[in-house]
C-alpha cells in the first residue's frame, strides 16, 4: 500500500507506508480497550506536517486506500491479484 487517505471532520489527511488492515486493527483495538485513539497522520500537500486525530466512538472517519504504483499500472496486478488490462491509446473507448 502506498498511501491511505483519511477523511476526518471534512478534512483530508494521509498516512503512508501502512497497510489498510493494520490501520483498521490499530483503531479497533484502541477503541475497544480504552474507547479512544490518537491517530498520527499527515496534513496538507508537499512537506510533511503531522496532525493528531482523536478517534472516539461515533466520530466519522473514512479510510480510503490508495494502491501502490504496481497496482496503478496498466497490465499490472489489481488489488485482488488479477491482471489489469492495458488500454490501447489508439483505439476509441466511447460512443461517437
Amino acid at each position: 500500500m502506498k498511501r491511505i487517505n483519511i477523511i476526518y471532520g471534512g478534512q483530508n489527511y494521509t498516512v503512508s507506508n501502512r497497510e489498510l488492515d493494520d490501520l483498521q486493527n490499530e483503531i479497533a483495538i484502541a477503541l475497544t480497550s480504552s474507547g479512544v485513539a490518537w491517530l498520527t497522520v499527515n496534513y496538507g500537500e508537499g512537506r510533511r506536517r503531522d496532525a493528531h486525530l482523536l478517534v472516539t466512538p461515533g466520530v466519522d472517519l473514512a479510510l480510503v486506500p490508495i494502491p501502490s504504483a504496481e497496482y496503478d499500472q496498466p497490465g499490472g496486478l489489481g488489488q485482488d491479484g488479477v491482471d489489469v488490462p492495458a488500454v490501447d491509446a489508439e483505439r476509441p473507448t466511447g460512443g461517437g
